[in-house]
């Protein structure tokens, strides 16, 4: 056993510490789970590396006073979460402070105004939830175990909305019954704005036949209306990663097969959205509007960019401030969403962003260019071609801080200055954190 002092919380959900090494001859950071910023643990090492440990709190000597007790039974058991033992309040600052101290480091920047944190719901936010399905020994659905990629039954979910809860207790009873397909390997959910009716997605095995589902998938919209369609893929997402874009690729699964209803109608404050199974939409629920204000807000001009555009949830509002927005977008799935949402002066466009800053963008002087990237963030050669175009605002949404700072670092060589930074917390309980960084030149 050890005895540390909690530093503060980092990107990823551990909190820091540090031990010292006898064999270093000095301190080195130890990362721990489930703790609160100026706790005392007692602690076990679990894993000891040249230049750092892992740790595990086995008894909390001094609790924070932000210490509570977690709003979910799973909690401490299921990977979904890391923030639950902490106050909401304290959730935020702690992402606020990351956020800063990222953007420090790696990019060296000195920010001239604090940062503008956008505060959530704290639980039932999610319209989109992804969980796994076992059928061994009995059937199972839930999420992987915290550190391991072993399933956790859930049979409810608190930062889920209440249509999903209540769609995911339907699929228990039915499993219960066995009327769920043994090919069945994961389920994601999508419910539209006012709760009111679903999209379920189903992954099965590749071997197996989607239209064997068929009188499974009958039996599941008969007891619950709530279900407007479901979308049988073979295969799974790409990605196993919380990035929000990971719906878009679907390169482990093949072309959908659907019963019921293709997609939803999600209405916002000022537009409308077809969001079709498969393709991506912003997950939070309530923060939307804000969202959507904060990116538009005080912009106007001849010609708006909207790389990454997804189903053009950022193109409608630029297209009501803009004489034309050129939304470009690499996902099919997004894509058909996109130029169904259209308005008439918003120009869809199906590419890779840098490929087309490579052709059509090139020769282009937009008055804005909005990017909303997925994690991975632009990338060297992205950020180089952004920051080579004639434009003298960029609006940058985030959803790792990590890689906005790499990306920042080159914007900020190519003349930017940064005007104003907001935190968005899409994802209440989780060390994830999305960002608005208003850039100009």
């Amino acid at each position: 056993m050890v005895e540390l002092k909690i530093e503060k919380l980092i990107y990823g959900g551990d909190g820091l510490a540090r031990m010292h090494d006898a064999k270093l001859g000095r301190s080195k950071a130890v990362f721990l789970p489930f703790v609160a910023p100026g706790e005392t643990v007692e602690a076990i090492i679990r894993e000891q590396k040249p230049g750092f440990a892992r740790a595990q709190a086995e008894k909390v000597l001094q609790p924070s006073e932000f210490r509570q007790t977690p709003p979910c039974p799973y909690f401490f058991k299921c990977g979904g979460c890391q923030y639950q033992h902490l106050q909401y309040a304290e959730q935020v600052k702690a992402k606020a402070q990351i956020l800063e101290e990222t953007l420090s480091r790696t990019a060296k920047l000195k920010l001239e105004q604090p940062i503008q944190t956008h505060a959530a719901e704290p639980l039932g936010y999610r319209n989109r939830t992804r969980m796994r399905v076992s059928h061994v020994p009995q059937f199972a659905i839930g999420y992987y175990r915290f550190g391991s990629h072993s399933l956790l039954p859930v049979e409810q979910c608190p930062i889920s909305s209440p249509l999903i809860n209540r769609v995911l207790q339907g699929l228990w009873a039915a499993g219960r019954e066995e009327r769920i397909a043994r090919e069945v390997r994961e389920v994601q959910f999508f419910a539209n704005h006012d709760d009111s009716r679903l999209l379920l997605e189903l992954y099965i095995d590749h071997h197996a036949e989607p239209d064997a589902l068929q009188p499974m998938i009958e039996t599941l919209r008969g007891k619950m209306p709530e279900i407007a369609g479901v979308a049988v893929f073979r295969g799974a997402p790409a990605d196993d990663s919380e990035d929000q874009r990971a719906p878009l690729t679907r390169a482990k699964a093949s072309p959908g097969v659907f019963f019921g209803e293709r997609s939803l109608r999600y209405k916002t404050k000022r537009h409308e959205y077809q969001v079709s199974a498969g393709a991506f939409f912003q997950t939070n629920r309530f923060l939307l509007d804000e969202m959507a204000e904060t990116v538009t807000r005080g912009h106007s001009g001849k010609l708006a960019l909207d790389l990454y555009s997804g189903g053009g949830f950022f193109s409608l509002p630029l297209a009501d401030q803009f004489e034309k927005v050129i939304a470009v977008e690499a996902s099919g799935h997004s894509q058909a969403d996109l130029k169904t949402n259209a308005l008439r002066n918003v120009k869809a466009v199906r590419s890779g962003t840098e490929e087309f800053l490579r052709g059509e963008g090139r020769q282009l002087r937009p008055d804005l260019v909005v990017v909303d990237p997925p994690r991975a963030g632009l990338g060297e050669k992205t950020s180089h071609l952004i920051g080579r175009m004639s434009v003298g605002r960029v609006t940058y949404v985030s959803c790792d801080p990590a890689t906005l700072s790499r990306d920042m670092k080159v914007l900020v060589e190519s003349g930017f200055r940064v005007e104003e930074v907001h935190l968005f917390d899409l994802f209440p309980q989780t060390y994830h954190l999305e960002s608005v960084l208003h850039l100009v030149r």
